[in-house]
């Protein structure tokens, strides 16, 4: 998913408190990562093309633009592979939002892509009408290609170098989205350096990697519910208390972050952006953070599937937390239901003890409650009416204590007027 948007959590005024992630063409893909969450989504529609009508289309531009009061919307497709859906499905799109949207609504798009398929066409039909490109991209060739392999299980490097080139000869604001797993975990500043000094980017994303698996699921090999022997995919629930050897250990990605930080923290404060970064110093400004895992309550980064079914979020696209579908029901009602309202409550509601009284809980929230799970890797038990600790709690605790000092600097010279990356002279 793109996580660099801003995702707002349930409040009085949900009305203009929502983001909603449409997947087109749901979890089809033309790769095959062997981590993806989504792909054994298709399950939940046997027999399905899995395509997005021209009903739901208009169905969700023209209920998203009406359901916002603020004057900035946004329009976000993901997936599964969202270009599956080819170009003229987006032109269509933009059309769609111009003949819907209210006098003085600015409206912004972004996808998110695994880049395989942009070619000039895609790259000048983004600039000109500004989307955010989120791209998806686990560092250099090596690391990348370690699970981010296409249905042959062949490496899918090369094709996402020639969609970032496109990107950047049609200056496309692009957004990288790096996995952080097994295969790359242990090189914080190979990764870094490879997107700040080989690809020139200069807005990054990182995110862990953490499978949950059932015994029944948890193969000799380490394969998770996205493989078997027979190649058949199942459907991804949050359940289970074993993660699969892809997966990055809690302190390990502690350990990553801190390495990518020393590096930022030294040399490039204000020309390179780590979404968790700028996340954990709006904290220390006392400011609400600006990615959902980190905001006290969640529930306001919604999804929609392909047919206009609506669920909670991106990780619990499951029967049990579909909300509903925008054909029958208005997205608004879903949206503000008390069921969607309590399942977001639910994150601050339900923190452990000990997360509750944790002094970088300003900070981290208990990070995603799909983190939270009984397991000997890192999460722990809790006390009735609790989740259990978050799995990535360890790793979480060693970059927030880490990173207080030079947090607290920047705070201060923000509030001064001065900019944090004076820090770096100091």
């Amino acid at each position: 998913m793109l996580q660099g948007q801003a995702m707002s959590a349930p409040s009085t005024n949900v009305r203009s408190a929502f983001h909603v992630m449409a997947k087109p063409a749901g979890a089809s893909c033309n790769l095959a990562c062997k981590y993806c969450y989504y792909l054994g989504k298709e399950s939940l529609y046997p027999g399905s093309r899995l395509r997005m009508t021209e009903e739901v289309l208009q169905a969700y531009i023209e209920q998203l633009l009406a359901s916002q009061e603020g004057p900035e919307v946004s329009v976000s497709w993901q997936g599964g592979e969202p270009t599956l859906m080819g170009l003229d499905f987006f032109k269509r799109s933009v059309e769609l939002v111009k003949k819907h949207r209210r006098q003085g609504q600015r409206v912004a798009y972004t996808i998110q892509t695994n880049g395989t398929r942009l070619d000039d066409e895609w790259c000048a039909f983004f600039k000109q009408h500004n989307f955010l490109v989120g791209l998806s991209m686990d560092g250099p060739p090596e690391m990348h290609d370690t699970y981010r392999v296409d249905r042959g299980g062949h490496g899918s490097y090369e094709q996402v170098r020639r969609g970032w080139e496109f990107l950047q000869k049609h200056e496309v604001d692009t957004n990288m989205l790096c996995a952080v797993h097994a295969g790359n975990a242990s090189h914080p500043l190979a990764v870094y350096r490879f997107f700040r000094d080989d690809l020139r980017a200069r807005f990054l994303q990182f995110i862990p990697v953490v499978e949950r698996l059932m015994p029944e699921t948890h193969w000799p090999m380490g394969e998770s519910w996205t493989e078997s022997a027979g190649g058949a995919r199942g459907l991804r629930a949050q359940r289970g208390d074993l993660v699969s050897r892809r997966s990055v250990g809690s302190d390990q990605f502690g350990t990553f972050l801190i390495g990518v930080f020393e590096e930022w923290v030294h040399h490039d404060i204000g020309t390179v952006f780590v979404q968790t970064f700028d996340s954990a110093l709006a904290s220390w400004c006392g400011l609400p953070a600006n990615v959902c895992v980190f905001q006290e309550t969640c529930g306001g980064s919604l999804v929609l599937e392909h047919n206009g079914d609506l669920y909670s979020c991106d990780h619990f696209v499951e029967p049990g937390h579909r909300l509903g579908n925008i054909l029958v029901t208005p997205m608004i009602e879903l949206v503000t239901s008390s069921r969607q309202q309590q399942f977001g409550l639910d994150k601050r509601d339900r923190l452990p003890a000990c997360c509750r009284a944790c002094d970088v809980r300003f900070a981290c929230h208990g990070e995603c409650p799909r983190n939270h799970f009984p397991s000997d890797a890192g999460g722990g038990t809790s006390d009735a009416g609790e989740d259990a600790l978050n799995y990535l709690c360890a790793g979480y605790k060693l970059f927030f204590h880490h990173v207080d000092r030079p947090m607290r600097i920047m705070a201060d010279l923000l509030r001064q007027g001065r900019a944090p990356a004076e820090m770096m002279w100091m």
